[in-house]
């Protein structure tokens, strides 16, 4: 299993979310941004935590370049999303997860489609699981909306969002 996770709430969400899921999905191989420096802080924390029964050897981290830096231009966002694909794919590439699970940060947008491009060309269906942030109440974020075309399994934690968004799946709240 792949799992992205952003700066801020996101990592905070993922862990709420991943800390209930069996501790036989393994090896679970963790993206964080290179200059996420506090994602990787608390992605050791959470490693260390009561909540983590894996196995440490079985944890892998992989840094992509960020999408898009905090006040960095729209027109040279297009080239530092490509980098960051670029990465994407060679780490898809590398560990070939079974699943991808996501949950809005734009580093996950590049992962999503490196893994929707392995589907494409037939060298494996990597299960795209993309949940939308809490936060997110009467519309996706840009990643989810970005995501939710290509996406195996789209969850979102309000329902005007599933009404909104036919595919969507929703289940209540999963981040508490």
């Amino acid at each position: 299993m792949m799992v992205t996770l952003g700066s801020g709430g996101h990592t905070y969400e993922m862990f709420q979310l991943i800390r209930n899921l069996s501790y036989k999905i393994q090896p679970r191989i963790y993206i964080i941004a290179e200059t996420d420096n506090l994602s990787e802080h608390k992605l050791q924390d959470f490693m260390n935590s009561k909540y983590s029964k894996l196995s440490t050897e079985l944890n892998i981290i992989g840094k992509i370049p960020r999408s898009r830096e905090v006040h960095q231009s729209w027109i040279t966002t297009v080239f530092t999303t490509f980098r960051a694909f670029i990465y994407s794919f060679i780490l898809m590439m590398k560990h070939k997860p079974d699943f991808l699970l996501c949950n809005g940060p734009g580093t996950s947008v590049p992962l999503c489609v490196a893994a929707f491009i392995f589907h494409v060309l037939g060298w494996k269906h990597i299960k795209i699981v993309y949940v939308e942030s809490i936060c997110r109440v009467k519309t996706l974020s840009l990643s989810g909306k970005i995501v939710y075309q290509i996406a195996d399994r789209f969850f979102v934690q309000w329902p005007q969002l599933k009404d909104k968004y036919p595919r969507a799946k929703y289940f209540g709240k999963l981040v508490i």
